[in-house]
């Protein structure tokens, strides 16, 4: 009925169905059947049809005021409508940076975000610094309300709640200058006689497995150990002193001069959401959303 009366009002103003026709982007024949069902609604002719154009009945002209009322009032109340779901609204504030994206979040709730209206995202951008991502992580329920990145911190567990979406394999990452640049993968032997990086500032037992792993079974590489979290400093210093580094597929983008090479390692970092021990209500139920979206079985928040 909305389509007839824009129609039916957009016919009154051009004076011919052709005109209106094209005003609206449709063909004449659809307005002809749209204002030909309107005045069988109706009951009553609107329009005096003749080669010139039309002109209205004087029940059309009586009409044309209260059509227009009614257009006014619906648009009125569709705004009325999204205001008020816009009160209604939770915005959930997902910290993200260059070693910590969340497009794995985001693909993932684009797929049922349509299903939930009353929850958007708000993505809050922050440094990957060494010195103050400690602090970045005391933000998360006071101005973040999560973060979504790769678990290599195993102290947070102690403080937050930490829901696995999946993992990403372990590679190593070379300066586009280094003998191994061009390669492919790599195997653990194409590294004997390397230095290679191993970052674990965050006590993972991933890197921990990694590390005595290699140092155990391929005594040929020489690990060095950096006791500190990934930053992009880390990134620069391999990069200029030519050395290989324990890196993660996800990580391939991040510096320039670097060239992330897959590896025959058996091992994988879990990533996923990190968010508070007593999240908001609102927050609660995002996480449940997208616990049951994954079929996770994690317990319940409280």
């Amino acid at each position: 009925m909305i389509e007839q009366l824009k129609t039916f009002v957009q016919v009154v103003e051009s004076g011919s169905f052709s005109k209106a026709a094209e005003k609206l982007f449709i063909s004449s024949t659809a307005v002809m059947k749209q204002m030909n069902l309107l005045e069988k609604q109706a009951g009553i002719p609107l329009f005096i049809r003749t080669n010139h154009g039309v002109s209205l009945t004087k029940a059309g002209t009586a009409f044309i005021k209260d059509a227009k009322y009614m257009l006014q009032y619906f648009q009125e109340s569709l705004i009325r409508m999204h205001h008020s779901a816009q009160a209604n609204r939770h915005i959930v504030r997902v910290g993200t940076s260059m070693l910590n994206p969340c497009k794995v979040l985001i693909d993932l709730w684009n797929e049922i975000g349509d299903l939930y209206p009353q929850f958007g995202i708000n993505i809050v951008h922050f440094q990957d610094d060494a010195h103050t991502l400690p602090t970045t992580y005391r933000m998360i329920g006071q101005s973040l309300d999560l973060i979504a990145g790769p678990f290599l911190t195993d102290n947070l567990k102690d403080y937050y709640h930490m829901l696995e979406l999946g993992s990403y394999r372990v590679c190593f990452a070379v300066s586009r200058q280094h003998r191994l640049a061009s390669r492919k993968t790599l195997s653990i032997k194409d590294l004997y006689g390397e230095r290679l990086a191993v970052v674990n500032g965050g006590n993972s037992a991933v890197i921990h497995d990694i590390r005595d792993f290699l140092k155990i079974k391929h005594p040929q590489i020489q690990i060095k150990d950096i006791p500190r979290l990934y930053d992009l400093e880390v990134f620069n210093r391999c990069e200029e002193s030519n050395t290989v580094m324990l890196t993660l597929e996800a990580w391939a983008d991040i510096h320039p001069s670097l060239v992330t090479i897959p590896s025959d390692l058996d091992f994988a970092v879990p990533y996923g959401l990190i968010y508070p021990l007593h999240p908001s209500e609102e927050v609660g139920q995002f996480i449940e959303i997208i616990k049951e979206m994954q079929g996770n079985a994690l317990p319940k928040v409280e």
